[in-house]
């Protein structure tokens, strides 16, 4: 899901930028006649960008915050954990990439050209939302989660994996590999669990799933 909405970020922050340009240089649009100041509603198609844009990032923003409420009502879980701090690491680095990406993009549409001015406003609000998300969840709140039914993990990204229908729980290569009988596949890396919480972690998954059903690869459970 997550990569999912990064692509369809992309996919309406390519043309947005690329129409700035346009806008910004006066650049000729010969199908059209015209040049691209002059083209007929180039503002309405800016704001419908920029409404894209902020339906797309609120979806992801809400679904982190979400997943981050989630998994530190500790209570609600058979087996609860922070990230490693490898992982932690990761992410911090990654949130301020994004942050400055989106910064880079809400001042570069801006600088283009003003009619821009929603799009620009949308890409610096997200900006300071993931400093905020940062600040707020970045010492406890980053978790994953095990309950009777799935595995969340929660930092910048959300992982949900549910144990309904597993077939086989298997590592290699530093992920963790979940395949069910319908032919899906699901993962996670196995450095979002602590060194010294590995073994707990399957132990509790081991017990949550019938191993008459699930088969365990390349996994230590007891």
């Amino acid at each position: 899901m997550n990569s999912f909405i990064n692509i369809l970020l992309l996919i309406v922050t390519f043309p947005t930028m690329l129409l700035c340009i346009f806008i910004g240089f006066d650049l000729p649009i010969e199908f059209l006649r015209t040049t691209a100041r002059t083209m007929p509603y180039a503002s309405e198609i800016l704001l419908v960008f920029g409404l894209l844009l902020l339906v797309i990032s609120l979806r992801r923003s809400i679904r982190r915050w979400m997943g981050v409420r989630m998994t530190k009502q500790t209570k609600k879980f058979h087996w609860n954990s922070e990230i490693s701090q490898t992982r932690k690491q990761r992410v911090i680095v990654y949130t301020l990439l994004e942050a400055a990406v989106l910064l880079s993009l809400a001042l570069g549409y801006y600088f283009l050209t003003p009619e821009a001015w929603f799009p620009a406003l949308v890409m610096l609000v997200f900006s300071i939302e993931s400093i905020v998300f940062l600040l707020i969840c970045s010492r406890k709140l980053f978790r994953i989660g095990l309950s009777s039914k799935a595995i969340l993990v929660a930092d910048r990204e959300v992982i949900l994996i549910y144990l309904a229908g597993l077939r086989q729980v298997s590592i290699s290569q530093q992920t963790v590999y979940f395949d069910y009988t319908n032919d899906l596949q699901l993962s996670f890396p196995t450095d979002c669990l602590l060194a010294e919480e590995k073994e707990l972690f399957f132990e509790n998954l081991s017990s949550l799933v019938d191993k008459n059903k699930v088969l365990f690869r390349n996994v230590t459970t007891s």
